[in-house]
């Protein structure tokens, strides 16, 4: 992983999680820990049970495909999570970018043939493009 910078909830969120059991052990001792434990096992089901519910979704739809590109540019805002932007299309996104390429480019398209090209940097929206059909210029949409 030579080259990529290093981010920073992936060294705080271990370190956060020990901090959290060592409280929970000073102040609870063994029962304290246990309830930690229970309340992150409880919070990592949840986030998992939401990730399967909008990849079931997406699954159902066509690839790169959303009811309104406008409405879903309108929708959208700078540091958005990919798998929110998934939820809110309800659609795999055409992938533009070669694969294992930074930044991942992904295009959603409406049946009028407007389309929105999102560009996306370590999984977080960075900035997109709307493009409607007929229009002078293809840069008309919100770019971040």
């Amino acid at each position: 992983m030579r080259g990529r910078p290093v981010n920073a909830m992936r060294v705080l969120a271990p370190l956060g999680l020990l901090a959290l059991l060592a409280g929970a052990w000073q102040a609870g001792g063994w029962p304290g820990v246990a309830l930690a434990a229970s309340a992150l096992v409880l919070w990592a089901l949840l986030h998992y049970t939401r990730l399967i519910t909008v990849m079931k979704r997406a699954a159902n739809r066509p690839m790169g495909y959303v009811g309104s590109a406008v409405m879903l540019n309108a929708k959208l805002r700078p540091r958005l999570p990919l798998l929110h932007v998934v939820a809110l299309t309800q659609s795999l996104g055409e992938r533009l970018s070669p694969d294992e390429a930074m930044p991942e480019v992904y295009r959603w398209r409406d049946p009028g043939g407007s389309s929105v090209t999102a560009e996306f940097s370590g999984g977080r929206l960075v900035r997109w493009t709307l493009a409607r059909p007929g229009a002078r210029d293809a840069d008309d949409g919100m770019t971040a």
